[in-house]
């Protein structure tokens, strides 16, 4: 099986891909597809989506 890595910070040349819903500087770098949050609105987020049950 092959194995896959996931880079999660930006190298130090490349700028940080902004937050899409506070725009504050992210851990991923410009480059990353996708929507990318910085961490305190991916924690905002985990905590909408988790289960209240």
């Amino acid at each position: 099986m092959s194995e896959v890595t996931e880079v999660t910070e930006a190298p130090e040349d490349e700028p940080r891909a902004a937050c899409v819903l506070c725009l504050e500087p992210t851990e991923y770098p410009q480059s990353r597809p996708g929507i990318t949050l910085c961490p305190r609105c991916e924690w905002q987020e985990a905590q909408r989506t988790a289960c209240s049950g």
